[in-house]
């Protein structure tokens, strides 16, 4: 199929929605908003894509729309896409610049000489994609190159251009219908594969990353020059099943070029201009869809080493039902892991491991959407501080949040009905860590500066007589909640679990069994830990298995400064784990569960990083991870090869 028969195509699927873009229009100009067009599932799926991506904040979501009566305006989202204001966060800028530097000129060679240009960007460490009209064949790709960097500086000079050949003898996957090409690149002559140099763009299988109205970011080599970037006066017009139609400018050159949304993730790949069927010039430009080019490379009958390329691609790529791509076989994995519980990652010889290790509340999750969750907070504190994403392909995600409800089911609290504090309400029934419970509370009041007269004594904190010292706890923790911001009852909800933890050994010992069926068995292991997982994984340097070290170890939110928590913890005070090389910990004032903080005043040889959180999310993961410091030291342990 030549790109005149492609143009002829995207002219008839023009004409056949006109309907279906007059009734767009028609639903735009009654509610007053751009995004009235989406149907209610889109918007919904957008909305909450925004809101788990902490692109957004959730009181700012506006309920959507049911689908009985007419959408209104003030139920869209002009409020989180900033419709009616262009103001954008400066870290737009740095976002985009780092997704510019994926794409590249693809410069067509066809029997020993220059035939054409292109462009396309990187999807993988050595995957490009850019359109069928572009590299049609294995001939053609075979002799072409993509020219990275081939763009101006930030003073409009030149930079050095970084070359790579392609390699579609390692893969080449094509499809005239979608007018898409994935290709293999080679390494450059430094051994490199580019996407180690240039990063890489993820494709999200996932639904809800646009919505008709929102505006678009297109990014390529239009007439083969430097590389420009479109941005505003661009919008979303329609979606088809396979295709998006979009304003935007481009011209001959932006061929293969990636369409952003405002986040800077790829909703299409631009492939032509849809001709005015009168003459007159043109009238829209069409896209493939991300999620229609997934769908299509998930049913290629690839030979087997081709498949394995393809996970390169990430398993956000993977669409809903198929099965996920394995990196290594599963015999050449480490012995046990794949009958070990949790989210494990794709296992690299010789590579250090990334751990995350989850906090209270997180029964009945999704695990592998959790551990995306702390990626993405990661990727966000990466990029301020200037480094890469990492792959969470390649991070272990231990599970313990089920193991801990069951161990704490039959004697978690007392009845709700009858309680009349929130304080009373969360205080558990197993005497030990009721008396946990109280000494947390206590303690921690004191610490946030509660006057003398208000505080509990001493020595009711440790009695664990608390039948009639429990409304007592109450006005501590009101002191607690009112000096940091946070509702009482989330931190008495993560005080009751840190209590059941400590003051519980059947609790003790569930946990600890669930995350270290969760664990490699040996080898570097970056752990990061945040609320109770602090806590656990305390615990966890000391029963660890000899083969794993620990280069790096992260707190983030962490109640560690406590008396009443670390002369609980199996080492029996704060001694600092033999296994742990560096520690940073993460802590913001404004969070009461990090109120012993900083523990460089308690624990040894600890690399406090003070948080400028959000007062109403100061205990939050991602806030933590975005903070650029504490994602550098994580960034700079990671990518480490043997």
């Amino acid at each position: 199929m030549d790109l005149r028969q492609q143009q002829r195509n995207m002219v008839e699927r023009y004409r056949e929605t006109v309907d279906q873009r007059e009734n767009i229009r028609r639903r735009q100009l009654e509610t007053g908003t751009p995004f009235a067009g989406g149907s209610t599932e889109q918007l919904r799926a957008r909305a909450e894509r925004l809101v788990s991506k902490r692109e957004v904040d959730p009181g700012e979501l506006a309920p959507v729309p049911s689908d009985e009566g007419p959408v209104r305006p003030a139920v869209v989202l002009e409020r989180i896409l900033g419709a009616a204001n262009e103001l954008q966060s400066v870290n737009f800028l740095a976002r985009g610049a780092r997704a510019a530097r994926a794409v590249a000129r693809v410069s067509i060679i066809q029997g020993g000489e220059r035939a054409g240009f292109g462009t396309g960007f990187l999807v993988g460490e050595r995957l490009l994609l850019t359109n069928n009209h572009v590299l049609p064949d294995v001939a053609t790709a075979t002799g072409s190159f993509a020219d990275f960097d081939f763009e101006s500086d930030a003073d409009g000079v030149p930079k050095p251009v970084d070359s790579y050949d392609l390699a579609p003898d390692v893969l080449f996957v094509t499809d005239p219908a979608l007018d898409y090409t994935l290709v293999a690149v080679a390494a450059g002559p430094d051994g490199k594969r580019p996407g180690a140099v240039h990063g890489w763009l993820k494709l999200i299988a996932q639904q809800g990353k646009i919505v008709i109205g929102e505006p678009v970011n297109i990014v390529g080599h239009p007439a083969a020059r430097l590389k420009e970037v479109a941005v505003r006066a661009n919008e979303l017009l329609n979606q088809l099943p396979q295709f998006l139609h979009y304003r935007t400018d481009t011209e001959p050159g932006n061929s293969g070029s990636p369409v952003f949304n405002d986040q800077w993730e790829v909703v299409a790949l631009h492939h032509a201009g849809v001709p005015d069927p009168g003459g007159a010039g043109w009238i829209a430009n069409e896209g493939a869809r991300v999620s229609a080019i997934l769908r299509h490379l998930a049913a290629a009958p690839l030979p087997p080493e081709q498949q394995a390329l393809l996970a390169e691609l990430g398993p956000q790529a993977a669409p809903a039902g198929a099965a996920p791509v394995v990196v290594m076989p599963i015999e050449n994995r480490p012995p046990g892991a794949q009958e070990r519980r949790g989210v494990t990652g794709r296992i690299a010889a010789g590579r250090r491991r990334v751990v995350f290790l989850h906090g209270r509340g997180q029964q009945g999750h999704n695990p592998a959407q959790l551990r995306a969750g702390w990626c993405r907070g990661l990727a966000v504190g990466l990029a301020a501080a200037g480094l890469p994403p990492l792959d969470d392909a390649d991070v272990w995600f231990p599970f313990y949040g089920d193991a801990l409800a069951a161990a704490t089911a039959t004697r978690e609290s007392a009845d709700l009905d009858t309680a009349t504090t929130t304080a009373e309400a969360y205080v558990p029934a197993d005497s030990g860590a009721r008396t946990v419970y109280a000494a947390l509370i206590a303690e921690s009041a004191e610490a946030a500066g509660m006057p003398e007269p208000e505080q509990q004594p001493a020595a009711a904190r440790e009695s664990g007589l608390l039948g009639g010292a429990v409304a007592a706890l109450q006005r501590p923790l009101s002191w607690i909640a009112a000096r940091s911001g946070l509702d009482d009852v989330v931190i008495a909800a993560v005080f009751r679990d840190v209590a059941a933890y400590l003051g519980d050994k059947s609790v003790r010992d569930a946990v600890l069994e669930a995350v270290l069926a969760g664990l490699p068995e040996d080898g570097e292991t970056v752990l990061v830990s945040h609320s109770l997982g602090t806590v656990v994984a305390l615990d966890l340097c000391t029963v660890l298995p000899d083969g794993i070290s620990v280069p790096l170890l992260v707190t983030a939110g962490s109640p560690l400064g406590l008396d009443a928590v670390y002369k609980r913890l199996l080492a029996r005070g704060p001694v600092r784990p033999a296994q742990v090389d560096g520690w940073t910990n993460a802590w913001a004032a404004g969070d009461a569960v990090a109120i012993g903080c900083p523990l460089g005043d308690t624990w040894p040889r600890v690399h406090d990083v003070l948080c400028a959180n959000r007062k109403d999310s100061a205990h939050d993961i991602a806030q933590y991870l975005s903070h650029a410091p504490i994602a550098a030291e994580i960034g700079r342990a990671w990518p480490t090869v043997g």
